[in-house]
């Protein structure tokens, strides 16, 4: 039982805008300066779940992750003309291949530690199956977010075993919330900070969307192209039969009228920031999904398997980064690409003000869909 109940749609809705509300509020505090609003939206949302005030998933949440995130592509992709974006995509490639690495290397160090053969105790699965599974599991969903996370389910058979799976996608929400705060803070570490190359660009890309350009009829217009570019990314989907592709050709969409006309997309002023308090909402809605008692009751083996991969993901991505002097910006939306997805990563950008990274973080995002499926599913056939 929650304060507010799962069909409660409106007061759902309302609790994750107080929450996005209230994250953009602590911001401009000394102490929320240092944390962002993105790493406070996703902390309140937990909290919130966790203490019985809002419910772990809900209609509402369904709502959130099926009608916001795919207009927030094209909203942070308005003015993503790709004739000025070459290098930094072909960077951030670079990034995101080396965190798929760590991901890779991480996985194979966890389950050469632990003993995952006594988890998923369904009868029909073996128990060297379970173990190769399980890593294929989340190599897949930290290489491709979500989408490879249900896939590999599928191919695995872990799927079939409802309390594992509950537990084990607790554990990922719960990880995938609180790494993202982790990756937002990292750029305010000046310790760490210090041994990257410093990342030049960002404000740019928005610099003219300030003061009176942003009215009414921009903020209507940006959502009105929005949403088209949404309804007919998934008319196409639907014509060719692969769901797959929907973020790609939104995506594609969005990137073809940036680069074609680049003078009429300069005038939807406002997208860019409508889509970050969307953003926050998304956010919010991803944290609520961590549920603390059911991933600690049913299996705690996971935790340890999480900590270790998501540990040496990070110690792999930070210190090969650094030898190809990439930014920590870059490394860092590239991670965030990889561990939770095309959808978080022009998020983190935004709301960090990284706006030369959030085309580049979506495409690699993208890129990761394919990748962490073939990857998790060949673990999966090795190990077993």
């Amino acid at each position: 039982m929650t304060l507010i109940s799962s069909d409660n749609d409106f007061a759902l809705i309302a609790a994750l805008f107080v929450i996005a509300g209230g994250a953009f509020l602590a911001e401009k505090t000394r102490v929320g300066s240092h944390l962002t609003g993105a790493v406070i939206a996703i902390l309140a949302a937990i909290a919130a779940a966790n203490l019985h005030i809002i419910p772990h998933s809900a209609p509402a949440f369904d709502f959130v992750f099926g009608y916001f995130v795919p207009v927030l592509i094209p909203l942070f992709l308005f003015k993503a003309n790709l004739r000025h974006m070459l290098f930094e995509t072909t960077r951030m490639t670079g990034a995101f291949l080396i965190a798929s690495v760590g991901t890779v290397v991480g996985v194979l160090v966890a389950v050469s530690l632990l003993d995952l053969s006594s988890l998923a105790p369904a009868a029909d699965i073996d128990p060297a199956l379970r173990e190769a599974g399980i890593a294929g599991l989340f190599a897949s969903t930290y290489i491709g977010g979500s989408v490879n996370y249900a896939a590999l389910g599928e191919i695995t058979g872990l799927s079939s075993d409802a309390s594992f799976f509950s537990a084990a996608t607790a554990t990922d929400n719960l990880f995938s919330a609180v790494f993202l705060s982790v990756l937002a803070l990292l750029p305010g570490l000046n310790w760490l900070a210090k041994y990257y190359t410093r990342h030049e660009h960002g404000q740019e890309a928005v610099a003219a969307d300030t003061g009176e350009r942003i009215n009414a009829m921009s903020l209507t217009l940006a959502l009105a192209v929005a949403i088209t570019f949404v309804a007919v990314g998934d008319a196409i989907t639907g014509a060719i039969g692969i769901p797959g592709l929907r973020y790609a050709i939104i995506t594609a969409l969005a990137l073809i009228a940036a680069t074609a006309f680049p003078d009429w997309m300069e005038k939807l002023h406002g997208g860019f920031q409508l889509g970050v308090g969307l953003a926050f909402v998304f956010f919010a809605a991803i944290a609520a999904g961590a549920d603390l008692v059911a991933m600690v009751r049913i299996a705690p083996l996971l935790i340890v398997l999480v900590l270790i991969l998501l540990s040496v993901h990070l110690l792999v991505l930070l210190a090969v980064g650094r030898l190809f002097k990439l930014t920590l910006p870059e490394l860092v939306i590239a991670s965030n690409a990889a561990v939770l997805g095309a959808t978080t990563a022009p998020a983190l950008a935004a709301a960090r003000g990284w706006h030369d990274l959030v085309t580049p973080g979506v495409l690699v995002g993208v890129f990761g869909y394919a990748l962490g499926t073939f990857t998790g599913t060949a673990i999966f056939h090795f190990w077993g």
